[in-house]
């Protein structure tokens, strides 16, 4: 727990966030010979290890989740020998990132938000609701998690039922006996869905219709997928969401849910009702609860005094694997683009505090 003091203390970098791109840049700066809490803090505003992990649903398990990748120097099966059974995500992954926390002595500091980050006299002020930090670099691995995308569509205050986002949610079961319109044409929302109508009934809204592909998702195609974001965010676009380049995989799981008819899907509605929603043509449906699976934004909130944003609501990204702010090199966005994947976040972390220290003029 950090001590509450109003105390501004100068430090060539700090890392924002302790999810996986988090942890990994920290590990990279210690190994680049700087050490935790005198050259770089990392500072996270949860209250435990873990980052987004921790508040994943609690029927996601080790063996339905899309893949648990090793942190750098120390891999996730060693550290939670019993990685093998199904062990609830929320749980295992936090307690790996607890672990190598500990092992590397990473020394986050936590809770710490951070409020604000600006510039004065060539450094970077970091605000946060306790301590506060001059820099000379950021590397920010905010992630997405605490800014869910939730479209409000007209009509969104009349409905009298239930409306939550992915973030929200907790298990099936709490739906049983209602109705439920999932909304969302990503591989969480037809996860969910899946869940969901084993307890229920449920009714898919997409706005586009699904992009399902009948291949096998391999690293060859998640690497073309992170070259497609990367070019993107290199002419300052903002990026897209993986499942907008590769589509869903025609799993046997998809396919079957595709027989049983719980994928069949209907547009968007046009508005939200008191009781349900209601479709251009005039056609209405009722429901118990609307349950948005539409994404999330970019936690980029506290960059905002830097200006970064360009005339696209995008930032111009460069550097070997475009993490490097175009516009001030002495920031970098690891999770932004096409590190935005757990798989690409290692080698981002990496590349990332090579080329900053690089520009700082420090070791590596």
């Amino acid at each position: 727990m950090v001590e509450r003091r109003n105390v501004f203390y100068k430090i060539p970098i700090v890392v924002i966030g302790a999810g996986q791109a988090g942890l990994s840049a920290a590990y990279y700066l210690k190994r680049a010979g700087l050490l935790p809490g005198k050259d770089f803090v990392v500072l996270d505003d949860e209250v435990s290890a873990g980052g987004a992990w921790q508040h994943r649903w609690d029927t996601l398990t080790l063996t339905t989740v899309n893949g648990i990748h090793d942190l750098p120097g120390y891999a996730f099966a060693e550290a939670v020998p019993s990685a093998g059974t199904d062990l609830q995500a929320n749980k295992a992954v936090p307690a790996y990132y607890k672990f190598y926390e500990e092992h590397f002595n990473l020394q986050v500091m936590r809770p710490v938000k951070v409020k604000m980050v600006y510039e004065k006299r060539e450094r970077f002020i970091v605000e946060t609701d306790g301590v506060q930090f001059s820099a000379r670099g950021i590397i920010n691995a905010s992630g997405t998690w605490k800014t869910p995308n939730c479209p409000r569509y007209p009509g969104w205050e009349l409905f009298k039922g239930l409306q939550l986002h992915t973030v929200e949610y907790n298990n099936a079961r709490d739906f049983k006996n209602q109705h439920v319109i999932v909304v969302g044409g990503g591989i969480s929302a037809v996860q969910l869905l899946e869940e969901i109508a084993e307890v229920t009934t449920t009714t898919w809204v997409t706005r586009r219709p699904p992009d399902f592909r009948n291949y096998k998702f391999t690293e060859e195609k998640g690497r073309e997928a992170v070259a497609m974001v990367e070019d993107l965010v290199r002419k300052g676009l903002p990026p897209k969401s993986v499942v907008s380049v590769t589509g869903l995989p025609l799993t046997p799981a998809i396919e079957h849910m595709i027989n049983s008819g719980n994928l069949d899907r209907k547009p968007m509605f046009q508005e939200i009702t008191a009781t349900g929603v209601r479709w251009e043509d005039g056609t209405e449906m009722k429901a118990d609860v609307i349950f948005w699976n539409t994404g999330f934004r970019h936690n980029l909130k506290h960059l905002s005094p830097l200006e970064l944003l360009n005339q696209h609501g995008g930032i111009t990204m460069s550097g070997k694997l475009a993490t490097r702010v175009e516009k001030d090199h002495r920031i970098h966005l690891i999770g932004y683009g096409p590190s935005a994947s757990t798989i690409g976040s290692n080698r981002a972390g990496r590349v990332a505090v090579r080329e900053l220290l690089d520009t700082l003029g420090l070791k590596d």
